[in-house]
């Protein structure tokens, strides 16, 4: 077996899979060695049965496949569907709230509310609904409806929430560039049309394709769902938080939600506090629910909820023996779990029709039935709870704190502190004096192929500590969360001086007693959406593209769909985006060119591999500094 070193906890609970035997992604990764090399290039084609295929990228053999499909078409029509895979996953998570939303307003899902009736004020201002004099329910009506059409509209307008949230200078851009879309279904449809057997076989129109998937996930899927969900449940604010393993409880009952939605999470944790006592009378101290992945995300930055571990995490969680019921809904959830869970008295409880398990317990959560689902699956965690029978538990002790919560409304709120009438002034003041140097995002998940290197933590320090921010989404967040990179003290120990002066003012004007950390939290996957307003928000006030700031992108440790289609969004944005591990494009010379290099006369981004923390670094910082010379800054 391949031998890896990762942090203290993750190598504590991996150590202890191997001493009872259950194995783990790193054993099963190592027995997957070596992986296939056609695969890993892009050129194998399986999309129809006189096939697969596979183009030998040294030119000793096929150079086509049997109909006649190159290498560079089939890497393309690849990397089309591994887009579609990612945004069609955020454009059904965004339905699926939308139509909870609905469900609310008809008065059928009675255990919701409207909590942030600013935020849904402004959606619909921005949407150009009337709001003067008119009943909070049927504005509300009208932003579902508008919502709606963005997935079942025929007539080619521009989608909603391209006009709603996509800057206009961008918006200008697409429209001449053919890259504007309409409805997200049809996207959707089209591209799996375009790439079955017979149809598109020009690499530049799969490409092109694959831009407008992109702007799909941003919009459709990314966007809507971040702004239902904080009308629904509250727009994060700042706030401090535990996590790494260490924040489970062997004296309670511990309730892993893991997963990405919060329809479910936040009714387990509402339903948690009234189910308190049960717990007690089970012989428990009480209910600890505790965040895995990005429903984590979700409950920790509207709530508090500890942060307890990233998705590769998710399995090493339950060889702790002390976590109850392991709560799933969608998305990055491993068929593992179940089979470490029947190890232990864990009860795996999946809540989905399209997301089973098998050996999991399926409860059929819906919006209208909350609040009896929701005690049900709790009485079930309280239940395993009974079943541990004296059983050892193992918790690592390693935890950490920080900050989270910073949605773009929280940031502005705390810049406010500094500047009430322009508020965004003194960050460009520094973005131009360069105390702040510039502004990374973090995205994706951990990958076991890179987490031994450290890969996001080393990148994050070289960064900060040449004066860089960061801002952070997803399961990178938990990483740099543990790492201690979202806590005050690391301000001090990892910042130049120049970003290191700006927290410290910042933590001021928050009114915290201490310095902002270097790392802010902005939230789930769906919240890269954050990172776009952001960037838009800058642009707009400086009166330039989003492509033209010194900015970047970065998904250090790539494993989902999910952050090729992120990644493809913020590229159409303008954004260099640095990507880890090789994508698999390399097979086709077409593919590597497009996106490394002739994207930025299309779009004003690209990408950017690179597999060394150190030199992705220097990569991202000598991209700023381009940019900052020709801002002339």
């Amino acid at each position: 077996m391949l031998k890896r070193q990762f942090d203290s906890p993750t190598q504590a609970l991996i150590n202890r899979g191997e001493a009872l035997g259950i194995p783990t992604g790193v054993e099963r990764l190592s027995a997957q060695q070596p992986q296939c090399g056609f695969g890993q290039l892009g050129t194998c084609c399986r999309m129809c049965y006189m096939g697969p295929c596979r183009i030998d990228p040294f030119g000793d053999g096929p150079t086509t496949g049997v109909c006649g499909a190159t290498a560079d078409t089939i890497v393309c029509r690849n990397l089309l569907r591994e887009e579609v895979g990612g945004a069609a996953s955020h454009v059904g998570h965004a339905r699926h709230v939308v139509l909870s939303f609905k469900k609310m307003l008809e008065g059928k899902a009675p255990g919701y509310r409207i909590t942030d009736k600013e935020k849904l004020l402004e959606i619909a201002q921005g949407l150009g609904i009337d709001t003067e004099g008119r009943d909070e329910k049927d504005i509300a009506f009208d932003i579902v409806n508008m919502a709606l059409e963005d997935i079942s509209r025929q007539d080619e307008e521009t989608m909603n929430w391209i006009k709603l949230r996509a800057p206009k200078k961008e918006i200008e851009d697409w429209k001449d560039k053919g890259l504007i879309v309409s409805n997200a279904h049809n996207e959707i449809e089209e591209a799996m049309h375009r790439t079955s057997m017979g149809n598109d076989e020009d690499p530049l129109n799969l490409l092109i394709a694959a831009l407008r998937i992109g702007i799909v996930d941003g919009y459709a899927g990314l966007h809507m769902t971040t702004d239902f969900q904080d009308m629904m449940f509250g727009t994060p604010k700042v706030r401090t938080v535990e996590a790494n393993l260490g924040v489970l409880d062997r004296e309670m009952v511990n309730i892993a939600m893991h997963g990405h939605d919060p329809v479910l999470s936040e009714k387990i944790l509402e339903c948690s506090s009234k189910l308190s006592s049960e717990a007690e009378k089970a012989g428990a101290k009480g209910i600890n629910v505790v965040g895995v992945c990005c429903t984590g995300n979700e409950l920790t930055m509207r709530k508090g909820v500890p942060m307890a571990g990233h998705n590769m995490q998710s399995e090493l969680i339950l060889l702790t023996g002390a976590v109850d019921a392991m709560v799933v809904d969608m998305q990055c959830i491993w068929p593992s779990i179940t089979k470490i869970a029947k190890c232990f008295h864990t009860k795996v409880i999946t809540t989905e029709p399209f997301v089973k398990i098998e050996g999991a317990v399926h409860v059929d959560f819906k919006p209208e039935e909350a609040d009896k689902k929701a005690e049900d699956i709790v009485r079930l965690a309280i239940g395993a709870f009974k079943q541990r029978d004296g059983k050892e538990v193992f918790i690592p002790k390693d935890k950490s704190i920080g900050f989270v919560g910073f949605s773009v409304e929280a940031i502005i709120d705390v810049l406010k502190g500094i500047n009430p009438e322009d508020p965004l002034l003194p960050v460009i003041e520094h973005i131009k004096n360069g105390n702040i140097f510039g502004v990374v995002g973090f995205a994706g998940c951990p990958s076991i192929k890179l987490r031994d290197t450290f890969m996001t933590e080393s990148m994050a320090k070289e960064l900060l500590k040449n004066n860089v921010l960061i801002v952070t989404t997803g399961c990178t967040a938990h990483i740099c969360a543990q790492a201690g990179l979202m806590s005050s003290d690391a301000a001090e120990k990892y910042c130049g001086d120049g970003l290191k002066s700006v927290l410290k003012v910042l933590g001021e004007a928050a009114e915290v007693g201490v310095p902002l950390p270097p790392v802010w939290h902005m939230g789930s996957c769906v919240d890269n959406s954050r990172i776009g307003t952001l960037l838009k928000v800058l642009a707009e006030r400086l009166d330039v593209r989003i492509s033209q700031l010194p900015v970047a992108g970065s998904a250090p440790e790539l494993v989902q769909e999910k952050a090729i289609s992120i990644g493809t969004w913020l590229m159409s944005l303008g954004l260099l985006v640095h990507i880890a591990p090789h994508p698999r494009i390399m097979g086709s010379p077409v593919a590597v060119k497009v996106l490394t290099e002739d994207l930025q006369e299309i779009t004003g981004g690209k990408a950017y591999v690179e597999l060394d923390p150190k030199r992705a670094a220097e990569g991202l910082l000598e991209h700023i500094r381009s940019k900052r010379q020709a801002l002339g800054i």
